[in-house]
């Protein structure tokens, strides 16, 4: 998602070949700055904060996609669904189509997702289960049928 608007904002608007240098090489690859932007602040090492400092001082759109993700990210973490309108309302205001795109994909959704950020309850458990079976079903392709995957499938518990 953000890594369009570093790539966008390193290279002056228009598209980089991929083996070109940005004007700014504040770093390597626009990854390593999602990277950055999406951490909790207070866990980055002190390099990594200055290359979030240099970032942010880059443009004013850098600066504001990384305050809009931080929020978000805070609404994440801390379950406060109650404030994704007014964060949708400060997307919308602002000039970064990536997170305007993004934002057009939660509003489709909004009560969904407005329920993810605010629920204590979590599907991570099931997800995993799901996970473990997958991983299993896929290791005995093509062998026995669904005998051998029930037996896998009770062992594994």
């Amino acid at each position: 998602m953000h890594d369009n608007i570093v790539r966008r904002l390193q290279f002056g608007g228009r598209k980089a070949p991929p083996d070109a240098s940005p004007k700014h090489p504040v770093l390597a690859a626009p990854r390593q700055a999602t990277f950055l932007f999406l951490h909790r602040p207070e866990e980055l090492r002190a390099q990594q904060q200055e290359a979030v400092t240099t970032l942010r001082q880059l443009h004013p759109e850098v600066d504001l996609a990384y305050d809009l993700v931080q929020q978000f990210a805070r609404m994440l973490r801390t379950r406060t669904g109650e404030f994704l309108d007014a964060w949708l309302a400060q997307v919308e205001s602002s000039t970064l189509p990536e997170l305007q795109s993004f934002a057009s994909g939660i509003k489709q959704d909004k009560d969904a997702v407005r329920a993810g950020l605010t629920w204590w309850i979590s599907n991570g458990m099931v997800e995993g289960h799901v996970t473990k079976l997958k991983l299993i079903k896929r290791q005995g392709y093509g062998r026995a049928g669904f005998p051998l995957l029930r037996k896998r499938v009770l062992h594994a518990v």
